[in-house]
């Protein structure tokens, strides 16, 4: 079974960017404990205009499908939705560089 590696880009809304640091470090594990994504370490950074990117890795497309029927994971969706926007990658600045540099967030 492959991995599924995915790169998200949440914009915090105003007033919002530490909410969302704090929901994106409780994604990854309360996904693994649904027994949806590997055991690799997140990367989680930000951009130049503060939109939060991570980067993490499915255990497949078939758990990315399940993880939209389960209510653990609608349930931590709706918290990320009340205080940021998932924004396509391409829209921020950085993706238009050779090499893309964002500013690491510690864990």
């Amino acid at each position: 079974m492959n991995g599924v590696v995915v790169i998200v880009a949440y914009r915090p809304k105003l007033g919002k960017a530490n909410k969302t640091v704090e929901l994106v470090r409780s994604r990854v594990p309360t996904l693994r404990n649904e027994g949806l994504v590997t055991d690799r370490t997140p990367t989680i950074m930000r951009a130049r205009d503060g939109t939060i990117i991570e980067v993490s890795e499915w255990k497949s497309q078939e758990a990315i499908d399940a993880a939209h029927k389960n209510p653990n994971v609608l349930a931590i969706w709706s918290k990320f939705f009340a205080v940021c926007d998932c924004v396509p990658l391409n829209t921020l600045p950085e993706s238009a560089e050779m090499f893309a540099g964002f500013e690491p967030i510690a864990d």
